[in-house]
């Protein structure tokens, strides 16, 4: 790998100011000072330090984001921020949203570069469980549980699959637990809607097993530890 590239990577600056910081002599590589940013390493076995400091390079990055309300889940966006604007600690460049959240839903979200990991998290073959807690207008009762259960018409071409409804408090405004094991568009919200209900508030707390850190605020993120990333990939 290009020196220059694995700094940029690294998130010690745009490829140009890696450049210029390897002119002024701030990188050296296994304790030599290295100006020559097309310098091949291997990340593995090659000692990079920059002002001083080891560089530790992962190939893969894996975070977890509390999305607050208001930005998008995509890597660009013209007119809103972006979820990927929290993250400004993390090295890669390549991160992308595992999956996405409504613009107006909070939540668990998880961001990586390991496509592979991404693929199988999102494939509808594999089921993974997302939990989501709701506030809907309109008294949520028992009645509806099997419905969820066995699946609504939400306008698609087939019914959703089976979801696991819990009944938290059914009131004016009613507050639920929601399991599913799909990802459409609007899905939660569709489905409240096919049993003339509205979704007001809605955040996803778990996703594959990992629960959204308690500890984390709406903009606030930290990386997944081994234990949740191996849990991940089963």
């Amino acid at each position: 790998m290009r020196l220059d590239k694995y700094l940029a990577d690294m998130g010690v600056g745009t490829r140009s100011q890696v450049k210029q910081y390897l002119k002024k002599g701030l990188v050296t590589v296994n304790g030599e000072p290295e100006k020559r940013p097309e310098r091949k390493i291997q990340p593995d076995t090659d000692t990079v330090c920059f002002r001083g400091e080891p560089m530790a390079y992962a190939e893969f990055e894996y975070f977890m984001l509390h999305k607050p309300s208001g930005c998008v889940t995509a890597t660009k966006d013209k007119v809103h921020k972006t979820v990927l604007q929290y993250l400004e600690g993390a090295s890669h460049k390549e991160l992308f949203p595992v999956g996405r959240l409504d613009i107006d839903t909070e939540g668990l979200l998880l961001l990586t570069n390991d496509g592979a990991l991404c693929h199988a998290l999102l494939a509808p073959g594999k089921h993974v469980e997302k939990t989501y807690f709701a506030r809907v207008e309109g008294e949520v009762t028992e009645a509806e549980i099997p419905l969820f259960d066995k699946g609504l018409d939400i306008g698609d071409e087939k019914p959703t699959a089976p979801a696991k409804l819990e009944i938290l408090n059914s009131d004016e405004i009613s507050e639920i637990l929601l399991t599913i094991t799909e990802g459409r568009f609007h899905q939660v919200k569709r489905m409240f809607e096919a049993v003339g209900k509205r979704v007001v508030y809605l955040k996803r707390i778990s996703m594959g097993g990992i629960l959204l850190d308690e500890g984390l605020k709406p903009g606030e993120y930290r990386k997944l530890t081994e234990e949740e990333v191996q849990s991940l990939k089963g």
